[in-house]
């Protein structure tokens, strides 16, 4: 699995980075509403599963195109019309649910898990596209992703080679308090490095405060994502990046520290 973990990162990283540096804003949205619509699909295979259902239906399908409306919303640095799309999707989704509740009494079931999907990935994923067009959009993405990554890396291998002491499980049994420990430490210095090397105007203080902050969101969000795993009584959300899952998988964490980012950078840094 480390092997695979590690070949992974060595294949996908150049990419990564190429696309955000030199892919500008309409190539780096298109990759995050490529991404948020996998993620969607791994989320409501997960989902479906804990309520024993399968197949997918008119309201997951409008909730896959929702995704890109959202994406594409924010690309246009519209938070109106981010919210207008969201309303809009509940709103077509309750007309759907009208049209199918005399055969499938659970069929509002189905509207909120496609409601909280279009919040927990969409949503947090076009927070990234508003920072990337931002000031220092650029340089603002890297940091996010080193802070996040390097936590989720730090947090990885010290809790598999020294962690005693479990974290929550009920939740996630592999992991550890040592592991999270490590993985803040990793946030902090990770971050403490880009902003010093490309960021030197941020004040230290509250960097500091952004990049613990940032960890924790993270932490929580993966352990937010294990959650439905759990209920769902899978390992992986997918099998499309070897040794690290599915792609929800590798953004559980992004998708809690990106909303925060933003909050962050236009708010308070």
């Amino acid at each position: 699995m480390h092997v695979k973990r590690l070949i992974t990162g060595i294949v996908a990283l150049p990419f990564l980075i190429l696309l955000i540096w030199r892919g500008g804003p309409v190539m780096f949205a298109v990759f995050v509403g490529i991404v948020s619509i996998l993620a969607f699909w791994e989320y409501f295979r997960i989902v479906l599963n804990i309520s024993g259902k399968t197949g997918f239906g008119a309201i997951p399908v409008l909730g896959l195109i929702t995704c890109l409306l959202l994406i594409w919303s924010a690309y246009m640095n519209s938070p109106a019309m981010i919210t207008g799309f969201i309303m809009l999707n509940l709103i077509v989704s309750g007309l759907f649910s009208l049209l199918e509740f005399k055969s499938n009494k659970n069929i509002i079931i189905t509207v909120a898990w496609q409601v909280l999907g279009l919040l927990y990935i969409p949503l947090s994923l076009s927070f990234l596209v508003m920072i990337r067009n931002g000031d220092c959009g650029i340089e603002w993405i890297f940091l996010l992703l080193s802070v996040v990554f390097a936590g989720d890396t730090g947090a990885f291998y010290v809790g598999t080679f020294f962690g005693r002491h479990k974290l929550c499980p009920s939740i996630s049994p592999a992991k550890t308090i040592e592991g999270s420990v490590a993985g803040l430490a990793a946030n902090l210095c990770a971050g403490a490095v880009f902003k010093y090397l490309f960021l030197p105007s941020l004040p230290w203080g509250l960097s500091l405060v952004f990049f613990l902050s940032a960890g924790i969101a993270g932490q929580a969000g993966d352990l937010f994502e294990s959650e439905f795993k759990r209920s769902s009584n899978i390992k992986d959300s997918g099998a499309i990046l070897p040794g690290h899952g599915g792609v929800l998988d590798r953004i559980d964490a992004l998708l809690f520290a990106a909303p925060l980012a933003y909050f962050f950078k236009v708010h308070i840094l």
